[in-house]
């Protein structure tokens, strides 16, 4: 049903699908009840406190009323969503032994190291960063390795006219533009990065909106990764 989406923060997340697979139509949802619902929820997912699981029932239980189609005409789309969810649990498997095979072979190298020594890069964004940079004697400047991320503000200009306002280009290897982005967010967060907290603390206090700073703070990582692979050292947060 339409609104189930938004009672997970992850709709493929192990305890979302077990839950769509167990009540897979409204109708189900609203035959089990709240009650039935959170104990699911608490059986699925034992991590999670008492009070999230009854919150997440009662966000199921909303969506589940709230579905235009209360009865399921079709008894294969129940059938074909159940095998779905099966592949979905098939696929997340071979990704997560493919993801420890990474981070095993990352392990045999000194670069993987260097990178994981910076606050807030971790076994998978390390692994992913390596795998995408390759070599770091390909750039024999960071700027490139810049532009090879496309997290280089790229110029609009036409005549005498210049933008003032410039994005950054997005070209080269979205993996690692990802990555930056998931490892300045961990790095700012509680501060587990202070260097380069304190460079965005810096961008925002210059009036750069959060994004903007957050961009800045992606390219600022990229030369620490740049001078620290050439020089086989590792990073010290001494901010």
């Amino acid at each position: 049903f339409p609104e189930y989406r938004k009672v997970f923060g992850d709709l493929y997340s192990r305890v979302s699908l077990l839950i769509l697979k167990e009540y897979p139509t409204s109708e189900a949802v609203l035959a089990a009840g709240e009650s039935k619902l959170a104990e699911s929820v608490i059986e699925f997912c034992p991590s999670r406190s008492g009070q999230w699981a009854w919150e997440k029932a009662k966000k199921i239980m909303d969506s589940a009323s709230r579905n235009p189609f209360q009865i399921n005409v079709y008894q294969s789309h129940v059938i074909n969503l159940s095998m779905y969810i099966e592949l979905l649990f098939h696929y997340q498997g071979h990704l997560s032994e493919l993801e420890d095979r990474i981070v095993a072979l990352a392990n045999e190298l000194e670069e993987y190291k260097i990178i994981q020594s910076i606050p807030g890069i971790g076994e998978k964004i390390a692994a992913t960063i390596i795998s995408e940079i390759g070599e770091i004697d390909r750039f024999n400047h960071p700027k490139k390795l810049v532009a090879f991320a496309g997290v280089d503000p790229s110029v609009h200009s036409s005549g005498k006219f210049t933008a003032t306002i410039n994005r950054i280009t997005k070209r080269g290897s979205s993996r690692l533009r990802h990555s930056l982005y998931l490892a300045v967010l961990c790095g700012i967060r509680s501060s587990r990065n202070k260097k380069l907290k304190a460079f965005y603390d810096k961008k925002k206090s210059e009036g750069k909106p959060g994004k903007v700073s957050i961009v800045a703070c992606m390219n600022k990582l990229l030369h620490w990764i740049y001078a620290l692979l050439k020089r086989k050292e590792a990073f010290l947060d001494l901010a």
